[in-house]
Parts: structure tokens; sequence; C-alpha cells
């Protein structure tokens, strides 16, 4: 197999060394393709496939062994053969045609959505730790433009994922904005450094350039850039998705949740409130849009964050978050979206069980705003009626659990604040409640449980505490 005859070899070299450039023509052919393709659908995947180390080794291995075949082409003689040479091409063109396939696995796996979003968020990790790192400003200002611009990308492929319906590759966006996130506040340091300061890429973007100037002030004072932008983002594929994705919605304010709790674990109390003002805006759009079941489930998440700060004893923002829900389910009471007030009102309630039953501080001052939720308003139609109808049995429900745990004085407080009820509306409470619904809801939502359960232990307080309010038994 090693002896070549300069006499029969004749038609072979110029076969091989069309060989391997077919094969690097049949790899540009379809690497061009299906870049092209993604790159219709993610922005920056062109830039991504040149940097990738393994697609840079590849087509250099390709191009080098078509030049080695065209000078072997033209190096055979009468009476010599490059063997050295030929062995080389008989090599690389074998190995050529025998890593097409493993490489197009490759390009097809570095290509997938869920991939390309986890570079991008791993890059944009890398240039943030670059940046605390540095110490030249021009330097910085480079590479905050770079994490703006890539901070974007993920965004624009879980708005492009919405759009055409890709739910898995949109909440894997969404996850990514998260990820990246819980890292920064995680690993940010508490000296103060350039980077955390706005640099001109930053006040040039459109996103700081459109806010008020003394909110910007605010935002540089506090070092809170990466973290606003990140949440921008989450702000826009919320918009985007609201209406036709309800899914990522709820996704959406789960993450934001997380990184509310991961900034108050590391005692950021600036980027809770920062926190806050996203998920009222969720509140605010959702409400808007007359979407009571989004609206459900950011009150969910925003009821667990508030729970989480309990745990941790940050008493005044949890009554703060608190004092938000109830002003959201005013605003949905007065856009007629009355089942949003009911909400609010045994979110608050079971704010009020949570601080009570681990020791919490702010009960007294929780208790009392869910108090406030009910004050008079005018009522027009049924549905409006029916809310406040709604809220009265939130309240019976937080009485009588305050009873079943000998707190009589706290369910007294609760009673004096309902006695303008009429007996009618105090027979509905005790129907609503006695009716026995099942412990968990039968319909598929975040919060599981039935609102208007009432466990054994709970039930046998029901009668007691409407006669503090001068229901007669027999309504029973």
């Amino acid at each position: 197999y090693l002896t070549f005859n300069p006499q029969f070899i004749t038609d072979a070299l110029p076969a091989l060394g069309t060989t391997i450039v077919a094969a690097l023509g049949i790899v540009l052919t379809v690497i061009a393709i299906i870049v092209q393709l993604s790159s219709e659908r993610y922005t920056g995947v062109a830039m991504m496939f040149l940097r990738d180390p393994v697609h840079i080794t590849v087509l250099s291995f390709y191009v080098v062994a078509s030049l080695c075949a065209v000078w072997l082409s033209v190096t055979l003689q009468a009476d010599f053969v490059p063997r050295s040479l030929l062995l080389l091409v008989m090599t690389l063109t074998s190995l050529g045609l025998a890593s097409m396939l493993p490489y197009f696995a490759y390009t097809f796996w570095f290509l997938e959505p869920g991939n390309i979003i986890e570079r991008l968020r791993m890059r944009t990790t890398l240039m943030v730790h670059r940046g605390l790192a540095s110490g030249s400003t021009e330097n910085i200002d480079k590479l905050q433009g770079a994490v703006l611009q890539l901070l974007e990308e993920i965004a624009d492929i879980a708005n492009n994922s919405i759009d055409g319906r890709d739910k898995i590759i949109a909440g894997d966006a969404v996850d990514a904005l998260r990820d990246f996130a819980l890292d920064y506040i995680a690993r940010r340091p508490d000296e103060d450094r350039a980077w955390l300061r706005m640099g001109r890429n930053v006040l040039g973007d459109p996103d700081f350039i459109g806010i008020d100037r003394e909110l910007l002030a605010e935002l540089d004072s506090q070092r809170l850039w990466v973290e606003w932008k990140t949440l921008q983002q989450c702000v826009g594929i919320y918009h985007e998705a609201l209406g036709s994705m309800q899914e990522i919605n709820a996704l959406v304010a789960i993450d934001t949740r997380y990184i509310g709790e991961v900034a108050a674990v590391h005692s950021r109390p600036e980027l809770v409130r920062m926190v806050f003002r996203f998920m009222n805006s969720y509140l605010r759009s959702a409400i808007e849009a007359g979407n009571s079941r989004t609206v459900g489930d950011v009150l969910n998440q925003y009821r667990v964050l508030l729970e989480h700060l309990l745990q941790l004893g940050e008493t005044d923002a949890a009554c703060e978050g608190v004092a938000f829900m109830q002003y959201y389910g005013h605003i949905a009471f007065e856009e007629d979206l009355p089942a949003v007030s009911e909400t609010v009102a045994y979110d608050v309630a079971a704010l009020c069980r949570y601080a009570h039953s681990h020791g919490a501080k702010g009960e007294n001052r929780i208790r009392r705003q869910l108090l406030d939720l009910d004050e008079e308003r005018p009522t027009e139609s049924h549905r409006q009626q029916r809310s406040l109808i709604g809220v009265r049995l939130a309240q019976t429900k937080l009485a009588i659990y305050y009873l079943s745990a000998d707190e009589e004085g706290k369910a007294r407080m609760i009673a004096d604040d309902m006695r303008d009820m009429t007996p009618d509306a105090l027979r509905f409470l005790r129907y609503e409640l006695l009716q026995a619904p099942p412990p968990h809801s039968w319909e598929i939502v975040d919060r599981g449980r039935n609102l208007h359960y009432l466990r054994e232990g709970e039930r046998a307080q029901l009668d007691r505490f409407l006669g503090w309010l001068g229901a007669a038994p027999e309504l029973g």
C-alpha cells in the first residue's frame, strides 16, 4: 500500500485533491445554510460561531488539507513520488471525510437554542467579571456596552420565541436572565468599583436615556444599573407575552421573586425595593389588560417574596410590599376585576397567619392593612359586591384561625371591624365557609389550595365568631 509508482497514480492524485476540496465545499455549504437560518432568528449567532475554537480548528484543518492537496497535485514527476506529502494528504483526507458527520452533529448541537442562550449567559457573566477586575475606564466602558448588548440578545431570543409560540425557548431565556442576575448579586463586591458606576455606553442605552434624571441619579448612587437593565429585559418579555403566553408571565414573576429573595439574603434593601417596582409594574400591566389569571400569578409570587422577607426579619420592607398589594387590589376593584381584590385579601391574610405561626414581627401592621381592604366605596355591580364579600371571607378565615390558636383578642379586633355586616351577608359568609369544599382547588392554579377551605379545628370556631357579630344560631 505504501509503494507508489508514478506511472499508476497519475489519475489518483487529482482525484485525491478534488475529494478534500469537495469535502470543504460541502462543509462550508451546510454551515452557511444553518448559520444563516439561525442568524435570522437569533442575533449574534454568526459572531458566536466564528469565536468558537472548535469551528475555527475544523475549518482551518480543511483549508490546510486542501492546500496540501493542491501542492501535491503539481509535485508528481516521471521518476519521483513525494511519499511524505502524499501520505500526509491521504491521512488528512481520510480524517476530513470521517469527521464530517461528527462535526455536523456538533454544529447542530452548538446552534440549539438552549445552548445559544446558555453561551450568551456565560459570556455576559465573563464580561462582568472582567469589568469588576479592570481598572481602565476605557476598557470598562467597552465591557459595559458588551454586557448591555448580550442582555438584549437574550431578551430578543425570548421575544422571538414568544412570537413563534416556542414556550420552552422563551422560558430558557427568562431563566438565563435570572441566573445571570443571581450570580451577579452573589458575586458583586461590597466595595465601590469603577464597574459599578454608569459609563458612556450605559448612559447612552435606550433603557437609561428615557428614564427620569432623578431616578437615573438614584440608580447611579446605588450602583444598580446592571440589575435595572436585567429586570428591564424581564419587563419587555412580560409585556410581549401578556395575553398570548401566560405561562411566561408567571415564569417572569417567579424569577423576579428569586432575585428579590437573593437580594434580601445579601442585605440589599435598595434592590428589594427595585424588585417591588417591577412586581408592581407586572400587576399594573395585567390589570390594564384585564388578565385576572396573570394578576393572581404575580400576587402569589409577591406573597411568597414577602413571606421570605418576614422570615429574614425585614418587617418594614414586607409591610411596604403589603401596602402595594393593597393598592393594586383597589385599582383592580375600580377596573371591574373584583376577583383580584378577593385574592389580595386572602394573600394578606395568609401573610398574617405566616407571621403569627413563625413568630415574625409586623403581624399587627399587616392585619390592620387587611382590615383596610374593605373600606367603604361605591359598589354598583354585583361582581363588586361579591368582591367585598370575598374580602370579608378572608378576614373571617383569619379570625377563625386566631380563635383556633387561642388568640381571642386578635379575633375580636377583626369582629369589631365587621360589625356593620347585615344578617344576609353573615348568612352568606357562613354558607360559603361551611359548604366544605375540597382542601385543594378544583382548578389548576399555582396557589393550589382552595381559598375558602377550613380545617376541622377551624370550622368549629365559625359559629362562635359569627355570634359576636350578632348572627343567630338558626342561621345555620
